[in-house]
């Protein structure tokens, strides 16, 4: 559970924070009294978690600007003396990768670059939270989930950059960070899903779109197995971590993997054939077209997290995906979504 007395009138500071994760991590924050700043480019999508929640009014300020701006982002880190920041901002799409590597490579490693360096020019920083993804792991289309230790690479442009994304943290946490005394952890979490989320090529919000217009939802890699999560399982571990980091130091500066249990780690038809149980007119098919490459196997061990930091996912698949159908039916009703929102955070931080 996160520690509220930690977190109230601490200044934050997260890139990324017009995004998915972004969006319910800083609204997160904000709820446990943080003074949140976030950095990002405008929301991705129409409609979007950022402007649904009206996440904007709850910041302490909200500076829209590129990552590789390295100017703007060291400007505005440094008005927002921050003690911890969270590294969000990405280009997030395998697919979206294919289609602009350059622009990939250059958000996801040169941002992570200047994230790093604008954190060396800001002396109130003591901890940084560097998200990646699964992806990140050389895959091997094994069936035993990738630890911390095994190898990192890509086959796409996506999964490659955020490879090198890991290299360079772990570069500057051993040449700079380390000797400042500033807490550098790189953090990997699996396919998360949840409320607020609109981006092209991603399951969960294409089932919502081909349900909502009464289409046939077409699904590229229906036999592909990915580490499902709920958006607030690798959130509380991140907020776990970043207050370790803080109070205990060096021994808690690693890399982390935080994901389901191991029986959750599902196919995409069981996620497409458990929605479409609460929706009978809802179908989807095989897409006919031929696909860039995309892993066919991909699990993570959260082994360390669950010894070392005590944590632990709390929502089965099956609950992860009725919290995500409750926040979109809520949405449909016009109902006040940063309530909504707060409620199931609430409700997670019961368990």
């Amino acid at each position: 559970m996160t520690n509220k007395d930690f977190w109230s009138g601490r200044s934050v500071f997260v890139t990324g924070h017009t995004g998915f994760k972004g969006g319910w991590i800083c609204l997160w924050l904000s709820g446990l009294g943080a003074k949140v700043h976030g950095y990002a480019l405008e929301a991705p999508t129409k409609p979007n978690f950022f402007t649904e929640t009206q996440l904007q009014s709850r910041l302490q300020k909200s500076t829209i600007g590129d990552i590789r701006d390295l100017g703007k982002l060291t400007s505005a880190m440094l008005a927002s003396k921050p003690t911890v920041v969270f590294h969000m901002a990405a280009q997030p799409l395998v697919l979206e990768s294919y289609k602009a590597p350059a622009d990939t490579f250059m958000t996801n490693v040169t941002g992570t670059v200047n994230m790093l360096e604008a954190v060396r020019e800001t002396d109130t920083v003591k901890a940084v939270v560097n998200i990646t993804t699964d992806k990140c792991y050389e895959n091997q289309e094994r069936v035993q989930p990738y630890r911390e230790t095994d190898r990192l690479g890509g086959h796409d442009p996506y999964s490659s950059s955020k490879a090198c994304a890991e290299m360079v943290a772990a570069a500057y946490r051993s040449s700079f960070l380390s000797k400042a005394g500033v807490k550098l952890a790189s953090v990997r979490s699996g396919n998360v899903i949840g409320g607020g989320d609109w981006a092209a090529d991603r399951l969960i919000p294409d089932f919502f779109r081909a349900l909502d217009s009464g289409t046939t939802l077409h699904i590229r890699s229906p036999n592909a197995i990915r580490p499902w999560q709920h958006v607030l399982e690798p959130l509380s571990g991140y907020l776990l971590l970043a207050e370790r980091l803080v109070n205990e130091g060096a021994e808690f500066a690693e890399d982390w993997n935080f994901g389901p249990q191991e029986a959750d780690a599902k196919s995409v038809s069981w996620i497409a054939d458990h929605l479409g149980k609460k929706f009978p007119f809802f179908r989807w098919v095989p897409e006919s077209r031929v696909q860039p490459h995309e892993a066919g196997i991909l699990k993570l061990d959260i082994t360390k997290a669950k010894m070392k930091l005590r944590w632990a996912p709390k929502w089965s698949m099956g609950e992860a995906l009725d919290k995500t159908v409750l926040w979109h039916e809520a949405w449909k009703e016009n109902l006040p979504m940063a309530e909504v929102s707060f409620r199931q955070i609430e409700e997670y931080e019961g368990l």
